[in-house]
């Protein structure tokens, strides 16, 4: 069977797409390891749009409903993704796709929304904490630490940034960098630097992040002096980068230096005719799933013009 549309990962760009496909019609393969993408962790959602609240694992529950509603599509559920050919036959193109548990697709178009994958920190307390206390988006939880001391991980661009958005509700922000240099933006620096509230420990090696039910606080070494310290804190804020999960196209499409997938934003295809993406395996600015479902909206309607001509 030759599909219309093959569609890989289920979160917010991946079901957006798949909600979309199924009502332009388009004869759709949708497949994915899980719902939800990256903020299945987050205890408390505050800014998807038209839900004042919502936890990570029942927006993916809404996801899946929601896709499973559609007519038209096939879902393969709990599977992933692991080859993507190009075949060409004279003028016209199609991709097979082969699964982990090698099932074979044969599909027209591709629309990729595999995301990314955070860095962790990978210490003591980190996954026990996860969504509750500790968090990797201050754009989505930072109201949830309101009045509260925070630590954030990372002296980039990425850390700097996060402790800004933190401003406007925490009490207290520590910002820790493995170096001894911050990376970020000199004018985010400066406005850190004169909230009074921020206090930046260089050389911090993270050892441990404490707690009982919530996080508590953070212990960390000095590199410099060798000395364990620690503070207390109800929030740490890992901003230490992301790994975009595209080495299944790698050799398809192009990619930029962080290895996400260049697209064209108007239309959010890649370099590959045929190949679309969306979401935070794509070169997006700003990694947001109310984004991430948009773009993904824009992309079935290129992809249904394309099919079209």
């Amino acid at each position: 069977m030759l599909y219309d549309l093959a569609i890989i990962g289920g979160g917010p760009a991946g079901t957006a797409a798949g909600v979309y496909a199924a009502r332009k019609n388009l004869k759709t393969v949708f497949i994915t390891e899980s719902f939800g993408g990256q903020s299945v962790v987050s205890d408390e959602i505050q800014n998807w749009v038209g839900d004042v609240s919502v936890s990570g694992v029942e927006l993916a529950k809404r996801f899946e409903k929601h896709l499973r509603a559609q007519e038209g599509i096939e879902i393969i559920f709990s599977d992933k993704a692991v080859k993507l050919e190009k075949m060409e036959n004279g003028e016209e193109v199609s991709f097979k796709i082969t699964t982990e548990k090698g099932k074979k697709f044969e599909t027209k178009a591709v629309f990729l929304a595999m995301g990314a994958k955070r860095r962790k920190l990978n210490v003591p307390g980190e996954e026990e904490f996860s969504g509750k206390g500790v968090a990797y988006c201050a754009t989505c939880d930072a109201p949830l630490f309101r009045g509260k001391s925070v630590a954030v991980v990372g002296g980039g661009n990425a850390g700097l940034e996060a402790a800004f958005d933190l401003l406007s509700y925490a009490e207290k922000i520590y910002v820790l960098e493995y170096t001894d240099v911050l990376r970020g933006d000199e004018v985010t620096k400066k406005k850190l630097q004169e909230s009074g509230k921020t206090e930046f420990l260089m050389m911090a090696e993270i050892l441990k992040i404490e707690g009982e039910k919530l996080v508590s606080g953070l212990k960390y070494k000095d590199r410099k002096t060798g000395e364990e310290k620690g503070f207390s804190a109800q929030g740490v804020f890992v901003e230490i980068g992301s790994m975009p999960n595209s080495d299944l196209v790698k050799d398809l499409v192009k990619l930029n230096e962080r290895g996400e997938i260049i697209v064209d934003h108007k239309t959010q295809a890649a370099s590959c005719l045929g190949i679309w993406a969306a979401g935070d395996v794509s070169d997006v600015l700003y990694k947001q799933n109310n984004i991430s479902a948009g773009d993904a909206v824009k992309a079935v309607l290129n992809i249904q013009e394309f099919l079209n001509k």
